[in-house]
């Protein structure tokens, strides 16, 4: 891979400026806090790329992908658009010889995911996955305890999020285009635990209840599921569960647990509690999160593309949780547990 001589000499840029969470702003912004010089916003909503014009004054501002494509010298592009465009776009990019950040998920299945990871090789260019949350004060928490050895060996990881109420008349509510309840924050989820369990994926197996808000959204027959649970057993004889929820009718407590060999920890955003036993001696303590490093990840991908630093949200690494999702809807319906082809 050719290296640049700075991360200033890396110019970027976003597939999407749309207003949802203002995510185009915020890859942006990222990217430059990392050194990097925005260039580049491809955006079909011409009141959108008006936006990204104030936001950043001069900044190069084309309407579809063909003509950035074709008009910038943009070395580095952040796919910001639908879960399913998240390949075609991400293959695209490639081809023309641009490095490529999908915001999370990666893609929607493991073929697409292999699509994508061929790609990148074939022509030496980066690809990643938008996992910030990596660096979240909550799963830095949780890993500065695992690894302390305070729990003993992990056995079990407990994930869920949810709550009563009809999803929203949008893109994230159809199947065929995010993929399903499962994939929003599941994945984020997923990969909380996937740090955690240091281990080979063995099986997965996934349960999917869907009826009781497809009636009244406009999505009909597409609408995501009510209601999805994932289990996956690995190689070291851990297993995880995760849970993802529009019908979770009582507050979620523990909504973060890992259970280990000599004790347990519950997580939430603030603090990490750990229960230890010692006989019939308990012991509780509470310890707050250390700050969250969201900025580390376009950091990472800087000092990778300008010293060989080693990317810490690889392609294999994000095809992971992608993997886990794509099985479990198949298990679903199937009705059987599926082997996993990728550890």
């Amino acid at each position: 891979m050719k290296r640049f001589k700075s991360a200033s000499d890396i110019k970027v840029g976003v597939i999407g400026y749309g207003g949802a969470f203002n995510m185009g702003r915020h890859h942006l912004n990222e990217m430059k806090q990392a050194g990097m010089t925005p260039v580049a916003v491809a955006e079909i909503d011409p009141k959108r790329l008006e936006v990204a014009a104030q936001d950043f004054p001069g900044i190069g501002t084309y309407s579809s992908i063909e003509e950035m494509l074709r008009k910038s010298d943009v070395n580095l592009l952040a796919i910001i658009t639908p879960h399913n465009t998240h390949a075609k776009l991400a293959i695209q990019c490639l081809k023309a010889g641009r490095h490529v950040v999908c915001e999370k998920p990666m893609a929607v299945t493991t073929k697409e995911c292999d699509s994508m990871i061929a790609e990148a090789k074939k022509r030496g260019l980066l690809l990643s996955t938008y996992h910030n949350r990596h660096w979240d004060g909550i799963i830095l928490g949780v890993m500065e305890q695992v690894r302390s050895g305070v729990i003993g060996e992990v056995v079990r990881v407990e994930t869920r999020m949810g709550g009563w109420g009809k999803p929203g008349d949008w893109w994230r509510s159809s199947k065929t285009i995010s993929g399903g309840i499962l994939y929003d924050w599941g994945v984020h989820l997923l990969e909380y635990t996937l740090q955690i369990v240091n281990s080979d994926i063995v099986e997965v197996s996934g349960y999917l209840w869907k009826g009781v808000w497809a009636r009244e959204c406009k999505w009909k027959d597409d609408t995501i599921e009510d209601d999805g649970f994932v289990m996956v057993r690995y190689s070291s004889g851990a297993w995880s569960l995760m849970t993802m929820s529009s019908i979770e009718s009582r507050p979620v407590k523990d909504w973060f647990k890992v259970t280990g060999t000599k004790g347990a920890l519950a997580a939430n955003w603030d603090a990490v509690e750990v229960v230890t036993h010692d006989g019939p001696r308990t012991t509780t303590v509470r310890i707050p999160n250390p700050p969250g490093q969201s900025p580390a990840l376009y950091k990472n991908i800087a000092d990778h593309l300008v010293e060989g630093v080693p990317l810490v949200i690889t392609a294999e690494w994000a095809r992971r949780p992608i993997h886990i999702l794509d099985l479990a809807c198949r298990s679903a319906a199937a009705g059987r547990a599926m082997k996993a082809v990728y550890r």
